[in-house]
């Protein structure tokens, strides 16, 4: 419950998700659930985490590991599965994991996301965190939620728990529209929901032919509900961006919002970062040619006289990917080398195209893929080059082009999403020059990518001084997570008051 701490009233809130970094991370989800949770404590707020212990967790990074709750026995179908939770403290963050001992093995697999029974999974997860909340008497002002993975927990609440948690609120977060766990009913038999006519109704969690949408429960139940910048959110509410939940949006306007994620400089910072060869600022960068050097000696690059371009994200059709294999040739035949660091997609044609290429340049000195993230060598991508190329199709907030910002890596991006908010061109943009800090495109072909890649390439080349006061520019900007978290907790104080 709150408690009041001088003139204010602190809040007790309860994350829920499938990621938190650096523990659990397959995306920028992570990213998000730890910085914003971070700021929002830094506020004088109460925060815990409620994540799957995952078999493969980076343990060394949760102190203090140890059971909990030894026998949570969760309801599901007829009978019930018995959990154990477990708490550590991740970078200081207080977080629960729940490990359900079924002979399904929801979290015991090699990677989080990506199996057929994924929706069976999460909404097992979305109850058994509301039992445990149950039992361990735990009561959060606020349960903030994110992503489909959630999305039946404030169904969940409302319609099964509401008698023991009559006070809760809900704020949901959508981090991407494009999976909304759309599944059969049987989910609502599993969960023990029930009323099949009353939850496959469009106004609930229907969504056509009988099938149910986590994500459109997540919207209809929670008091309040937010996407990752303000210009998606417009995207989604008058685009296709929305995956079939325009409508829903709509109804529920009143309650919907975008709030632009911010970067954890605790994590990406130059100043500061323990894995960079030597930390520099906005005022000396002598720091960052010494981490070029080490990104050329670590893939084994060429020393030569040219700009190193990167890419870093997933190999996924929505990243762009046509554009980002046109970027490699473009960049190799304009006097440049090409970096490459990504995790595995969800599908298998991306996936093969780019372990193809991998082989085809493998002996090609300007250039190097390497599949398969890492989040230490990410910090020396992200120091090393001097261009990142974010080609999106679309891109709720785009979390990769504000850290390179941090780190005066100069963004190539296309106008989409969060990008549009954050990121200014320096030759056509309407804002002060001091503000311009990339390079922007509008359409998804690749005479379009050409037209700002080439401009940031041979900046690079013919006006080395003006380059080096547009990556200044993004150093100094204030992309952290201060401003977003103070909306965050304006959004908790509105739900909990909305008078």
């Amino acid at each position: 419950m709150s408690v009041r701490t001088g003139s204010r009233i602190a809040v007790y809130v309860v994350m829920v998700a499938s990621e938190c970094a650096p523990a659990a991370k397959a995306g920028g989800l992570g990213d998000v659930v730890f910085g914003l949770s971070r700021e929002v404590e830094v506020r004088g707020h109460a925060v815990e985490i409620v994540l799957p212990r995952y078999e493969h967790m980076r343990y060394q990074d949760i102190w203090g590991f140890q059971v909990s709750y030894e026998d949570l026995w969760v309801p599901w179908f007829g009978g019930a599965i018995r959990c154990t939770v477990w708490f550590g403290f991740v970078h200081g963050r207080r977080c629960f994991f729940i490990e359900p001992h079924s002979a399904e093995n929801f979290f015991g697999r090699a990677e989080h996301y990506g199996y057929a029974d994924d929706v069976n999974r999460f909404a097992f997860f979305s109850k058994a965190v509301l039992e445990f909340l149950l039992r361990t008497n735990k009561r959060p002002d606020v349960i903030h939620c994110h992503d489909w993975q959630t999305g039946l927990l404030p169904v969940l609440l409302y319609e099964q728990y509401q008698q023991h948690m009559p006070w809760q609120r809900v704020c949901y977060t959508i981090h991407n529209f494009g999976h909304q766990g759309v599944t059969g009913d049987w989910v609502l038999w599993a969960s023990r929901l029930g009323r099949l006519e009353h939850f496959t109704h469009p106004d609930r969690l229907g969504n056509g032919y009988g099938a149910v949408n986590l994500m459109k429960g997540g919207i209809v139940y929670a008091n309040f509900v937010t996407t990752v910048s303000p210009q998606h959110a417009h995207e989604v509410r008058y685009s296709d961006q929305a995956g079939g939940l325009g409508h829903t949006l709509y109804v529920h306007e009143r309650k919907f919002g975008g709030v632009l994620n911010g970067v954890d400089y605790e994590t990406w910072n130059p100043e500061t970062d323990p894995l960079l060869p030597t930390r520099y600022t906005a005022d000396d960068l002598t720091g960052k040619y010494h981490a070029k050097a080490r990104l050329r000696h670590r893939f084994w690059l060429r020393e030569r006289y040219g700009p190193i371009v990167a890419y870093v994200g997933r190999l996924d059709q929505q990243k762009g990917m046509h554009l980002v294999h046109h970027a490699i040739f473009h960049t190799l035949g304009h006097g440049g080398q090409f970096v490459l660091l990504s995790s595995t997609g969800h599908q298998q044609d991306v996936n093969d195209h780019f372990w193809w290429l991998k082989n085809h340049l493998n002996d090609n000195p300007d250039c190097h893929i390497e599949i398969g993230y890492h989040e230490e060598l990410a910090h020396l991508v992200f120091a090393g080059a001097d261009i990142l190329v974010v080609p999106s199709m679309f891109e709720p907030c785009g979390l990769v082009p504000l850290i390179a910002l941090r780190y005066g890596t100069v963004p190539v991006v296309r106008a989409i999403g969060g990008m549009i908010d954050t990121i200014f061109d320096r030759d056509h943009s309407l804002r002060p020059a001091h503000e311009r800090n990339g390079y922007v495109f509008h359409h998804t072909d690749e005479h379009a990518l050409e037209s700002a890649l080439h401009r940031a390439i041979s900046l690079w080349f013919s006006s080395p001084e003006d380059f080096r006061e547009l990556m200044v520019n993004g150093m100094r900007a204030d992309h952290s997570w201060a401003t977003p978290g103070q909306h965050y907790v304006d959004i908790y104080d509105f739900i909990r008051h909305p008078g």
